[in-house]
């Protein structure tokens, strides 16, 4: 009995090896330039809105997992956008990674903003 209970704690599914996807932040001039890229990069296929309430379905139940996005040279993305998009874009971004932490994912979206 007690072998099966430690047994049933450890997780035996292997894990497959996180994908790093990359955003270059330098690309990005518009939203148009910014979906585009990030479709691309996610392979969100033909039928993604390229709105934010289509960025959001994808990443929430679309992208194939674990990943881990680097948006580089945020800044520069982000003076392109402006900051209502930019901020828009990475809270949807921060969403995604969250509720997948919250669910105990093994398999999960990470994101973060780099600036080298």
């Amino acid at each position: 009995m007690k072998i099966a209970l430690l047994s049933g704690l450890r997780n035996t599914e292997p894990v497959e090896p996180m994908k790093i996807a990359e955003l270059d932040g330098r690309r990005i001039t518009d939203l148009t330039s910014f979906h585009e890229q990030v479709s691309e990069l996610l392979d969100f296929g033909p039928y993604h809105g390229r709105n934010f309430d289509a960025l959001w379905d994808r990443l929430s139940r679309d992208v194939e997992r674990p990943v881990r996005v680097r948006w580089l040279h945020a800044s520069t993305s982000r003076a392109a956008l402006g900051e209502a998009a930019f901020s828009t874009i990475v809270d949807i971004f921060r969403r995604a990674a969250l509720e997948d932490r919250q669910h105990n994912a093994p398999d999960r979206l990470e994101f973060e903003l780099v600036d080298p």
